[in-house]
């Protein structure tokens, strides 16, 4: 089958089927996170994407037009919950310890315990839950889910918060759901923990309050990949960031290109 691909995460993995395909004679389409336009691919039968995030595929459209559409098997999306969820604790837990001294001076800089800190969870799905469960044994942690809390409710727990970890999917509801307002609920000095989608956040609004220095960021997750934007000129200790590795375990690169090949199969068996 022609296969055409936006993605670079199951490169050296399915080396033995060929890709590289155009718009025009794609019959599969191998995605990442990037959208897609499904006009397009004129002869496309099926679409594979590498993670269980679902904002950028069409389904709806690609079912009127008689598109198949896989996903990560329930096995691999598993590994991708826990991975993402591991990820995010790390850098939960980084964000405490990030001002702690300095070792070519020796010098020593106080802090409250940990079992005083306090985390606000955004999200109580697959990945919400799996970090709530693993960071109570540390710190305090409160949640909000967008669907079963009420929405006065936020504010308060935003302004009590010394971290913020984001595990909301991608909708109208929660795009740019941290903006400037809600960002100025955080209380000085905490930090903001993104490996969701980078759109729940306000680029421009984050890079204000970061530049000024009253908060902290750790982003996974960028509203471009590769990021080039402005919020890469802010000093490093203001913004951690790396590119896009929470559930990029090998575990999850082998399971995903199986289930790939599964998916292609399943396709050939439909013509």
């Amino acid at each position: 089958m022609q296969i055409w691909s936006n993605t670079a995460t199951l490169n050296g993995l399915i080396d033995d089927i060929p890709i590289g395909a155009t718009h025009l004679d794609a019959e599969v389409l191998l995605v990442g996170g990037k959208p897609i336009n499904l006009q397009q691919f004129p002869k496309l039968k099926g679409i594979f994407k590498c993670g269980v995030g679902r904002d950028n595929i069409p389904e709806e459209q690609a079912a009127s037009l008689g598109i198949s559409c896989g996903f990560p098997s329930p096995s691999t999306a598993s590994i991708i919950h826990e991975e993402t969820a591991n990820f995010a604790c790390h850098l939960v837990l980084k964000s405490f310890y990030s001002n702690i001294g300095d070792f070519d001076s020796w010098k020593k800089i106080g802090r409250n315990s940990l079992s005083t800190k306090k985390v606000l969870v955004m999200g109580r799905g697959n990945i919400g839950a799996k970090v709530v469960k693993k960071l109570k044994n540390f710190v305090r942690v409160s949640t909000f889910d967008v669907i079963s809390n009420n929405s006065s409710e936020l504010k308060a727990m935003i302004q009590k918060a010394d971290c913020i970890t984001l595990h909301l999917p991608l909708t109208e509801l929660t795009k740019n759901m941290f903006d400037a307002e809600k960002l100025s609920w955080m209380k000085d000095g905490a930090t903001l923990v993104n490996t969701a989608r980078a759109a729940l956040v306000s680029e421009e609004d984050l890079f204000h309050e970061l530049e000024s220095g009253r908060l902290l960021a750790a982003f996974d997750v960028f509203w471009q990949e590769p990021y080039k934007g402005k919020l890469l000129d802010l000093p490093k200790d203001r913004f951690l960031i790396s590119p896009h590795v929470a559930s990029n375990c090998q575990e999850f690169l082998d399971a995903t290109a199986e289930d790939f090949r599964c998916f292609i199969d399943f396709l050939k068996k439909q013509r």
